[in-house]
């Protein structure tokens, strides 16, 4: 027996009435009932219900009871009997515990807001009190649910016969991507270090060195607008095997997602999870992680409007563009030109669209601003390749295809969540495979490693990649998705160091600085590199689908806003001159500049 507690406040049960037990915890709530006092006391575990009456406990105990705060923190010990007025709602609903003797340990001052309360809080009120919100049932299961997420990693990991290592924090900057976060050195005047995008590098010289399965629960920085999905520091799980090909490792990651998807929802995922190649999820979804609980498939127009009589459509196809559309399901009496000019605001949005067209299919027939510009058989032709009916709405976007992809897969989206179109209550498992290796930076007016530049090429297009047919090389390249979240992704890599450097190459990067940026890493595949590959998956993301929550931020314990700041430590901020003349850095900065 302890000082503090013989029980937690979730563990007593009918079988313990009758025993004299020690509890700790925080009020939660408390009714006065004259001589009689109610608290409902809990701790990480649960609750339990407290009683202070003047036939169990002496009358100063009972005046001290009446008198404390919810939150404040007690320690009591006492007789656990059976509750007349039972509570099926929680576990130790049978029982409650007469007090004997009451200890105040903490007081609480004025709360910011109710713990057992109103679910609406402000999310700055939330993040500025993060100690108090955490306190808070749904945050608690949140931090439970993350902690069993991460032992069901480990303990799989380990079964499965790989080492857990460690890499730097701070490392070498290196175009991954992102925005690098810099650290200036001290030691070393005019130098930086740059916190680790992901352990990519690294863990690609680990299958090097002979490691040959590693996994680590790493944290990774980048520099980049955040989202409810993003965070600028986030924890991310690290894989990479080698001698494998891409089926041994989808296989093998395929496992762990199951396991630890049932371990945390308590569901099963008792199904191989569906493959599906890059340019069918883009084609048939608009997006590369699609949400495939529900239907509202792209439907392709290109050839119909081709010759049609509508400038806006023809005019795009004649660019090198696509036309296509999505069918909002019976909608039609319901969606008025003010919700229609909406959706085409929300399509305008994304990578610059300039416009979405509809038809309205009526039962007095076809009603569109458009409908004039197509012929009867150019109209029906549209209907029946969209599969459109009576009460349908038809939405069309026509542009270059990375635009129409963008915009009507975000209106897809906004359909199934605004129509319900969508079960919240399934989960759905799928891997896109074969991305492309490179995509076009209009601003920057050169190619990029869509995913990172150490992905292999798939033997088949090697030889477009060698002819310099950019656009046509995909990859070994595989992300696992689920409900339209991208949760992991990853790639066989190139372990040829000419492959290797003929990519660098393509990207435009001259030897020289290939050698700057990369050197070390090219060096040291001269020396036996393996075949290999491997995944990483956004372990906070991951969880938030999982727990079907909304934000990133209720499943991280001390996040960031969308501005990057810490609303509880007030954290970026401000440091003395000192610290950093210290850092060779000049102290003397407009604080105006953002």
């Amino acid at each position: 027996m302890t000082y503090y507690r013989t029980h937690n406040l979730g563990e007593l049960r009918a079988s313990n009435i009758g025993e004299t037990v020690t509890l700790s915890g925080w009020v939660d709530t408390k009714r006065d009932l004259g001589g009689l006092t109610f608290i409902d006391l809990r701790d990480r575990e649960g609750k339990t219900q407290i009683v202070f009456h003047t036939d169990v406990a002496e009358v100063s105990v009972v005046e001290r009871a009446q008198k404390l705060k919810n939150e404040s923190v007690i320690k009591v010990v006492g007789v656990v009997k059976e509750r007349q007025s039972k509570n099926a709602n929680i576990p130790t609903g049978d029982i409650e515990v007469f007090v004997t003797d009451l200890e105040v340990l903490n007081n609480c001052d004025v709360l910011p807001f109710q713990i057992s309360g109103d679910e609406n809080l402000s999310e700055n009120i939330r993040l500025k009190y993060r100690y108090l919100d955490l306190r808070r049932s749904q945050m608690t299961r949140n931090l439970k649910m993350r902690h069993k997420m991460i032992m069901s990693i480990r303990n799989y990991m380990d079964e499965k016969g790989f080492l857990d290592v460690d890499t730097p924090i701070l490392t070498k900057s290196t175009p991954e991507g992102a925005r690098d976060f810099l650290v200036p050195s001290r030691i070393n005047p005019g130098d930086f270090y740059a916190l680790p995008q992901s352990p990519q590098l690294f863990k690609q010289l680990l299958m090097i060195s002979g490691v040959e399965k590693y996994f680590q629960i790493a944290k990774c920085f980048r520099d980049e607008d955040l989202r409810a999905d993003r965070q600028p520091e986030f924890t991310q799980l690290d894989i990479e095997m080698s001698f494998i090909e891409q089926k041994d490792i989808m296989n093998e990651i395929e496992g762990l997602a199951k396991r630890v998807f049932k371990n945390v929802t308590g569901e099963s995922a008792d199904y191989e999870f569906p493959r599906m190649p890059y340019a069918e999820a883009m084609e048939r979804f608009g997006s590369d992680k699609p949400d495939t609980r529900f239907g509202v498939e792209l439907k392709d127009l290109t050839d119909i409007m081709a010759t049609c009589g509508f400038k806006g459509f023809k005019s795009a196809v004649e660019a090198g563009g696509i036309v296509k559309a999505v069918v909002a399901p019976g909608v039609a009496e319901q969606f008025s030109r003010k919700i229609l000019t909406e959706y085409e605001d929300y399509a305008k949005t994304y990578f610059g669209a300039k416009g979405m067209a509809w038809i309205k299919l009526t039962e007095e027939g076809v009603n569109s601003p458009i409908a004039k510009f197509f012929t009867e058989e150019e109209m029906n032709a549209i209907i029946a390749r969209t599969e459109a009916k009576v009460g349908d709405v038809i939405m069309i976007v026509a542009d270059r295809a990375k635009v129409v992809y963008g915009a009507l897969g975000a209106v897809r989206l906004k359909l199934g969540k605004e129509l319900g179109l969508i079960n919240n209550d399934e989960f759905k498992f799928l891997w896109v495979v074969d991305f492309p290796m490179f995509e076009y930076d209009e601003e920057e007016q050169r190619y990029k490693a869509q995913h990172h530049p150490f992905t292999s090429i798939k033997a088949e297009d090697m030889q477009l990649f060698l002819d310099g047919e950019m656009d046509e090389v995909r990859t070994n390249s595989y992300d696992l998705v689920l409900n339209g979240s991208e949760i992991g992704g990853g790639s066989i890599r190139i372990f040829n160091p000419e492959i290797q450097s003929k990519v660098f190459e393509k990207l435009g990067l001259s030897k020289e600085e290939a050698q700057e940026k990369f050197g070390f890493f090219v060096d040291a595949f001269k020396y036996g590199a393996p075949p290999h590959g491997g995944l990483a998956f956004g372990i906070d993301r991951w969880l938030m689908v999982m727990l079907k929550e909304q934000s990133i931020r209720d499943v991280i314990p001390f996040p960031k806003t969308n501005k990057g700041q810490c609303l509880m430590t007030e954290a970026p901020s401000k440091v003395d001159d000192k610290q950093l003349e210290e850092l060779y850095l000049d102290s003397t900065y407009n604080s105006e500049i953002v």
